[in-house]
Formats: C-alpha cells, sequence, structure tokens
C-alpha cells in the first residue's frame, strides 16, 4: 500500500513560505516585538533613575491626554505640523517648479541637474553644523551678505519666529532636488501623444500644464507627498543640532519631545505613551490619505 503523498502545491506553497520563515522572524523580532514591549512600558512608571517599575495602569496616559502633559503634546503637534507643512511645500511646489524649469532645458541640464540634486547626498548632521556657521548670528554668512546691503542682521536661530524658518532652509536646500529629480521622471513617462493632440487642438501651455501634466503627475505627488510627510514629522537630527527645541520650544518637534523624555529626563514611560500617540498619529493621517486619495489621483497613463 502506497503512503500518502503531499500533493504537489501544496507542497510548492509550503516550501514558498518556508523561505518566508527567516523574514518573518525578523520582522518579528526587530519590528512587533519592540511595539508590544513600547506598550507593556507605557503602563509603567519606569524611570531609569531608580531602574525599576511597576504597572500604573492608564495613569500616563492620562497624564499625556488630560493631565499635565497635554500642553507639550499640543506644542510638539504645533511645531511638527509647522515644519512638516514647510518641508512638504518645499519639496513637492519647489521640486515641481524645478522640474518644470529643467524639463525645457537642453543644453546643461545634466550637469545643473547634479548640482541641484547633489545636497541629498550630504549627510544631515554635516550639513546642519555647516548651517550652523552660515546662520550664526555674529559670524554667518548670510548675516554678512545681509548688512552688505543694508540690512540689519537677523538672529536665526535664537528667535521664535526665525528659529524653524532656519531648519526649514537646511531641510530644503536638501530636499527639493529630491522633489524635482521624482517629478521629471515621472514627466519622461509621459505620452507625447497626449501633447501632440492638444497642440493640434490650439492648447495653450498653460491649459497643457494644468489639463495634461499635473493630472499625469497626480500620483507621484501623492508618492511624494506619503514619503515626505512620514520623513518631516520624524524629523531629528536638523533640530537637535541646529536649536535643541528652542528658543522656548518653538522649534520642540514630536520626536525631539520623545527623546528629551527618554535621554535627558529619563521617564521611559513617558516616552513610550508619547511614542505610542505619534505612530498612532501617523498610522491615521497615512491611512486617511490614501483613502482620500483613491477618488482624486489619476492613474491613467
Amino acid at each position: 500500500m502506497k503512503g500518502i503523498g503531499i500533493p504537489p502545491r501544496t507542497k510548492d506553497r509550503l516550501q514558498d513560505f518556508l523561505c518566508t520563515v527567516p523574514a518573518l522572524i525578523l520582522i518579528l523580532v526587530f519590528t512587533y516585538y519592540p511595539i508590544a514591549k513600547l506598550i507593556q512600558i507605557s503602563f509603567t512608571n519606569w524611570n531609569l533613575l531608580n531602574d525599576n517599575y511597576q504597572y500604573v495602569g492608564f495613569k500616563n496616559w492620562k497624564w499625556l491626554f488630560t493631565g499635565s502633559g497635554t500642553r507639550y503634546l499640543l506644542n510638539s503637534l504645533r511645531a511638527t505640523f509647522v515644519f512638516s507643512a514647510g518641508s512638504l511645500f518645499i519639496t513637492i511646489v519647489g521640486g515641481l517648479i524645478l522640474a518644470l524649469i529643467f524639463n525645457t532645458m537642453k543644453k546643461g541640464f545634466s550637469v545643473m541637474r547634479a548640482v541641484v540634486f547633489m545636497p541629498k547626498y550630504v549627510a544631515m548632521s554635516s550639513a546642519a553644523v555647516v548651517f550652523l556657521w552660515i546662520l550664526d548670528s555674529d559670524y554667518g554668512v548670510l548675516n554678512y551678505i545681509i548688512s552688505r546691503i543694508g540690512m540689519q542682521p537677523v538672529d536665526w536661530l535664537g528667535k521664535r519666529g526665525t528659529a524653524m524658518l532656519s531648519v526649514l532652509m537646511l531641510t530644503g536646500w536638501r530636499d527639493i532636488g529630491y522633489g524635482m529629480i521624482v517629478y521629471l521622471a515621472s514627466m519622461r513617462s509621459i505620452p507625447k501623444d497626449y501633447y501632440e493632440a492638444a497642440a493640434i487642438d490650439g492648447a495653450t501651455y498653460w491649459q497643457r500644464l494644468f489639463r495634461i501634466t499635473l493630472p499625469m503627475l497626480s500620483p507621484t505627488t501623492l508618492f511624494l507627498f506619503v514619503t515626505q510627510f512620514i520623513a518631516s514629522m520624524k524629523v531629528f537630527q536638523s533640530i537637535d543640532i541646529m536649536t535643541a527645541g528652542g528658543p522656548y520650544r518653538s522649534t520642540e518637534v514630536f520626536v525631539y519631545k520623545i527623546y528629551q523624555y527618554a535621554m535627558e529626563d529619563f521617564r521611559m514611560d513617558r516616552a513610550a505613551v508619547m511614542a505610542l500617540a505619534f505612530f498612532i498619529l501617523l498610522l491615521v493621517i497615512t491611512v486617511s490619505t490614501l483613502k482620500f486619495s483613491d477618488r482624486r489621483v489619476n492613474y491613467d497613463m
């Protein structure tokens, strides 16, 4: 009597699953386990100074949303969204404008494109140190130029009204070239037939831009919005080096506040609650954006 063998189709599926097991284990160990541990810590009063803790229920959550932590939460949200709005505007609008300009330039295009995109390869820490020198209130290059044209020097990093703008200068310098390259690649994939048909019908440049180019670039815009929004919400290095959250907490973004709770105040419980709130916020906004975009984005090519 012959033994009952495994059907070939089932065997192939089992082999495919076994090939994914190492990756699944890595994801569980380095992604889901830390998240589960973070949730556990949020229900404790863990202070690194005494290195022991006990479970306190929802005490930390109440502190964050209804207690003294609420004002720090709201301030961090305000600073983070201001930075994200500025970063998205520079990357998407600035990148699109540069892409439209360079898309019509033939001679010297490759060199100019490389010059604009090159800052993306510079490490954020190195770039932030350079911008500290550029924006220095006493010896900075920017204030030197301003004084030469008869204007008063500005304390770029020491005033509430200009500190965030200064950080955005650095972000824009690094990211605008990335937005330009992504848009350029998408523009080159738009069929020329659309423009030829529009030209035959007598469409102007602006009509071709708003009726063909921008609608066809909507998937690219969505991609840049989601990826750059998540990246801008996680800003840390530039804030840490240039302003350290100041002045007067005006640049104290969400991730930097989490760092302060964990590494300066040694309150891992509060840092865990802030981190989970940040994770939920990003998840809700990203999912909402993707749901809304299903009705707005044109994927026809």
